[in-house]
């Protein structure tokens, strides 16, 4: 079956869960063609993203006027399908937090996706998220009768479900997949209840590769890593509080920051201000391969979030035995099990997170070993990535 996958940037470090689960589908026997809006430029450190980037069609890239000379052909070719879709995109500027140059943009994408998915002969679109590349995918699915899919991951579609159009794409849509239980909680909030059949979870997936054949690395007393963009969601200031009432307590500790963002100025600046230079590492990015490297030579993984869908790391970090300390955010409490295989706390809480490391770093080495074979065993059961893409190959294939 051919089908286009959609990523509004394609590929990225922080969406290698999209490459390992094209990658899946085309082990199953699908043809992918991946389709992007932007990503051609961007700075990548892993050889697979490389790969994955001269496979990989750019919208944006093409310029304003390529995209209006196909939507002129796609007038031309398909008038009243043409007008309806374009009315569709003036109808999601209401209630939206964007201008309506925004919409009108998309519409221009989707025309410019006919030809490529006509080239390919795809039977079917899926995107990624539900922002900027599920409204151009509907929108293609719209101009060609292509079904169309979705997955939502959060938390942005879940701040502003309104403005994002969400109860539409929903309504237009062949199915949507959810990547935990708690996200498709928050698709029925949005949807009308008749389009509840339509919410699917499926999850992210890990490749046995990653955890079966990692190399061995010299593991690091009382060394924390904490994976992700440094951003206002993922809570990096308040752990860095939470590490100055460590260092005032007088614990030994070092944290691993892997990773870049535009809050890194301020996360540094607040380690300065604490003096904590020689407890905290800054990385940058880093490649999979680096991030597995530092995962293996920490004792825990350490996620203070705000707000989650439920983040890949995690599941990157329980299979490579090694527990996890994070919040009561979202799908998060359904793969981390506190005292079983890692350790909540709420979010926001400096004294929880500080009470939750401290018991985490004071945790006898045969109980964290039995909670690290306990993560494991939880994540693999859930999480592998063949068997997921087997759940969103039935849903693609299944009947509308």
């Amino acid at each position: 079956m051919n089908i286009s996958y959609l990523i509004n940037q394609y590929p990225k470090v922080s969406h290698s869960f999209i490459r390992r689960e094209i990658l899946a589908l085309e082990r199953q026997g699908f043809h992918v063609q991946r389709i992007a809006q932007r990503g051609w430029r961007d700075t990548l450190v892993d050889a697979q993203d490389m790969s994955e980037r001269e496979k990989t069609q750019y919208i944006v890239r093409l310029g304003i006027a390529r995209m209006m000379l196909a939507a002129i052909a796609v007038a031309f070719a398909k008038p009243a399908v043409f007008f309806k879709t374009l009315v569709l995109a003036f109808r999601l500027r209401k209630g939206s937090d964007t201008s309506l140059i925004y919409h009108l943009v998309y519409f221009l994408e989707a025309c410019q996706m006919q030809a490529w998915l006509k080239a390919h002969q795809s039977q079917h679109i899926h995107a990624h998220f539900g922002t900027n590349s599920s409204e151009i995918a509907m929108f293609a699915s719209q101009l060609s009768g292509i079904p169309y899919s979705f997955t939502v991951h959060g938390p942005e579609e879940f701040d502003k479900p309104i403005a994002l159009g969400l109860n539409q794409k929903i309504k237009l849509a062949k199915f949507v997949a959810a990547i935990s239980s708690y996200g498709r909680s928050q698709l029925f909030r949005w949807a009308n209840y008749e389009d509840w059949p339509k919410v699917k979870e499926v999850h992210c997936g890990l490749e046995p590769d990653f955890y079966q054949h990692a190399p061995n690395v010299e593991l690091q007393q009382n060394q924390m890593v904490c994976v992700g963009r440094l951003c206002e969601q993922k809570g990096q200031l308040l752990l860095i509080e939470a590490m100055k009432a460590l260092k005032d307590k007088g614990r030994s500790f070092h944290l691993v920051l892997a990773g870049d963002g535009e809050m890194r100025a301020e996360v540094e600046s607040l380690i300065q201000q604490y003096n904590l230079e020689s407890n905290v590492t800054i990385t940058g990015w880093i490649s999979s391969d680096q991030v597995r490297d530092y995962i293996l030579s920490s004792q825990m993984l350490v996620l203070p979030s705000f707000a989650e869908g439920l983040p890949v790391v995690i599941m990157e970090s329980m299979s490579l035995k090694r527990p996890v300390i994070s919040t009561f955010v979202a799908g998060i409490p359904e793969l981390v099990k506190s005292g079983e295989n890692g350790w909540l706390c709420a979010a926001g809480d400096v004294a929880g997170l500080v009470n939750v490391i401290e018991t985490a770093l004071s945790t006898p080495n045969n109980v964290l070993k039995e909670m690290s074979e306990s993560a494991y065993k939880s994540v693999v059961a859930r999480h592998d990535i063949n068997t997921e893409a087997s759940k969103l190959a039935l849903h693609i294939k299944e009947p509308a």
